[in-house]
């Protein structure tokens, strides 16, 4: 699949996660009015988030696919990463309404559990496992960080529709047999999924901020590259290699030691050599940004 495809996909993605949300907080909001529903109403309210979330996505993607230009000359890549803390803070949010709502439920007579709310509830479950692993499949194909986030939230989706079956099935038993305590299964699960919630917030901000922060990639992707780059005859030792995440691609920088006795040409020749075998196997990387030592054999 060439870049063309793979940014027509992405957005394809978050157009349908975009309108996904929206179907399903009128859908979830609606229900959970009118049936009392604190963890469907949570629940609606979160996906309210979400459609806050898609069209950030949408919009970084957007942004994140301009070329390079005179004020942006590494590109617009981190775009999609602003959009993944968005993401993130949206998700933080919504989990502390969740738990605010769910422990506010508590301390009040529960209302009686519907059927129709638990039917919406699995309704959501299963669409949103369906767009999280539609999400994802893209989102790691196209390397897409905004659409990645995006999957996540489905994920968080998919964590709070279970616990409301969950929990709206307890209840349900509850009013069946008269078991009082069980009606309050539904505000439980709100905080169960609260917590759940948070902890996806926190991974998708802590990744978000990684990449702001310019931190190195993994050890096993420079390893990768340095054996890359020593199959290059004229390169006879690496003297740094760096690289970090620009959103959608990488930009790689080093610094190599060649013979001293090589001319300007063949200096550039060798530059060459190395930029265009890193990025011929790794579709990734954007750019590789060169510098060339003078190396002796007597230094060795």
């Amino acid at each position: 699949m060439n870049k063309h495809s793979h940014s027509s996909a992405s957005i394809i993605a978050v157009w349908i996660s975009l309108i996904s949300n929206i179907l399903l907080t009128g859908i979830k909001l609606v229900v959970g009015f009118l049936f009392q529903s604190p963890v469907l109403l949570a629940d609606g309210f979160h996906n309210a988030g979400d459609v806050i979330a898609s069209g950030a996505a949408l919009t970084s993607m957007r942004i994140s696919k301009r070329p390079a230009d005179d004020d942006h000359p590494y590109g617009h890549g981190k775009a999609e990463v602003i959009s993944s803390a968005i993401v993130a803070l949206i998700l933080g949010l919504a989990a502390i309404y969740i738990a605010y709502e769910a422990i506010s439920a508590l301390f009040e007579e529960p209302a009686k559990a519907s059927l129709i709310a638990l039917l919406t509830a699995f309704i959501s479950l299963i669409w949103k496992h369906a767009l999280y692993v539609y999400t994802i499949r893209i989102g790691k194909l196209t390397n897409s960080k905004g659409l990645i986030a995006t999957a996540y939230d489905h994920l968080a989706d998919v964590y709070a529709s279970l616990a409301a079956v969950v929990g709206i099935g307890l209840a349900l038993v509850g009013d069946l047999y008269n078991i009082h305590f069980l009606s309050y299964g539904d505000p439980v699960a709100g905080i169960i999924v609260s917590f759940l919630v948070l902890k996806l917030a926190y991974d998708i901000g802590k990744e978000a901020m990684d990449v702001l922060m310019e931190k190195n990639i993994s050890r096993h992707r420079l390893d990768g590259f340095a054996a890359l780059i020593m199959t290059i005859p004229e390169v006879k030792r690496i003297d740094r290699l760096r690289a970090r995440e620009h959103g959608h691609y990488i930009l790689v920088d080093l610094r190599v030691g060649v013979p001293g006795e090589m001319t300007i040409q063949e200096g550039h020749d060798a530059s060459r050599k190395i930029k265009d075998t890193i990025m011929a196997s790794n579709e990734d990387v954007d750019e590789v940004l060169i510098h060339l030592n003078p190396w002796y054999k007597e230094d060795e």
